[in-house]
Order: structure tokens, then sequence, then C-alpha cells
């Protein structure tokens, strides 16, 4: 992703400066860990974020290119358990762990309000 307007600190409301807002190399790292499974987890399911630690180690611009990884490090039934990065092209910008399960997508849909 390169960084625009809309993914800095002072638009999103997490902070008052022009640099990557951690809500979105967040986001990134849920999208990257969500693509590491969608094809293995059989048709009709996707699945949702559960809990996310990550640390933000350094900031990134306007402008930059930033890539999140995400690699499945743990499965116990339907709770997946990966680590997560970001870098941009300086190098790792973030890091944590990420918790997804598993979900029929019409179970899940039936209990939004």
């Amino acid at each position: 992703m390169v960084v625009a307007e809309h993914h800095l600190a002072l638009h999103v409301g997490s902070g008052d400066l022009p640099v990557l807002a951690t809500p979105m190399m967040m986001a990134m790292m849920e999208n990257a860990a969500m693509m590491a499974v969608k094809d293995a987890i059989g048709e009709g399911n996707s699945t949702v974020g559960g809990q996310i630690s990550s640390s933000h180690i350094r900031p990134t611009g306007l402008g930059h290119v930033v890539m999140a990884t995400a690699e499945l490090i743990a499965v116990d039934g339907r709770k997946l358990t990966f680590r997560v990065s970001a870098c941009d092209e300086q190098g790792l910008i973030g890091e944590g762990e990420h918790i997804r399960f598993i979900v029929s997508r019409e179970k899940f849909m039936a209990k939004v309000v």
C-alpha cells in the first residue's frame, strides 16, 4: 500500500502527525492474515479478528510503500494464530500477534443487529 492522506494519523484521529496511523498498519496486518488462509477455510466460511497485539516501532510518511505479512503459527479448532509484521522501504515498522476465528458467513451475519 502507498501511504495516502487518509492513512495518516492526523486524518484517522489516532494522532496529530502526518505519519501512517497505527490503526491503519494494524488493519493491514489483519488483512494479510485473512488473505493468508482465505483459500483454505472452506466455501461459505470467513475469518474474523478476535485479538491483535502489535508494536509500532518506526514512523512512515506520506507516499511511502508499506507491506504487511502474516504467518500462521498455530491452529486450535476454529482459532488461528498468526505472527504479523509490517515493513516500509527502510525495513520493519511494526510486528505482533493476531488471532482470527473461522466462522460460517451465514451464521455470523445472522447475528448482526
